[in-house]
């Protein structure tokens, strides 16, 4: 994971030429390009942190298909709806975080599911065990009545 919180795809021989959303392909200028931004905007931007690119081994910036669209909601946000970059900072912050407490509940919501399953099958394992010359205990509901029994003393023998 990355400083926004999102995964990176690891680079291994085998998926070398898969392209996804999160790729890091494209350099600032095609960045600011298709952004509408112009390039000295995209380097303000990853100064805030607001949108932080991948880096080349040579330090060279560059953005995935993800990036290009968090620009445009950043400018959409700053030229729309007026909402200056410190607040657009808390609110990618805020997305990032609420994405990550729903991945969290959807991997606990899978757990339960799971020890669920394993709970029912132990409880069918355990019934199965049941002897089956042994009547089930069946809890009487107590009455009213009280009943109280006193053996005969034994005589003893003379």
């Amino acid at each position: 994971m990355d400083r926004d919180g999102r995964r990176r795809p690891s680079s291994s021989f085998g998926r070398a030429y898969a392209l996804t959303e999160e790729t890091p392909v494209y350099v600032i200028s095609v960045a600011a390009q298709l952004s509408g931004l112009h390039p000295q905007t995209l380097r303000q931007y990853d100064r805030l942190g607001l949108v932080s690119p991948d880096r080349t081994a040579g330090r060279g910036r560059r953005y995935s298909a993800r990036d290009i669209e968090l620009l445009r909601q950043v400018q959409q946000l700053s030229q729309d709806e007026g909402i200056n970059l410190a607040g657009i900072k808390r609110i990618i912050e805020l997305e990032n975080q609420v994405a990550a407490l729903q991945a969290r509940v959807a991997e606990l919501a899978s757990a339960v599911d799971g020890a669920a399953a394993a709970m029912q099958q132990r409880e069918a394992q355990v019934h199965a065990s049941y002897r089956r010359d042994l009547v089930p205990y069946q809890d009487v509901q107590q009455a009213s009545a009280l009943v109280v029994w006193r053996p005969k003393p034994k005589r003893p023998m003379d």
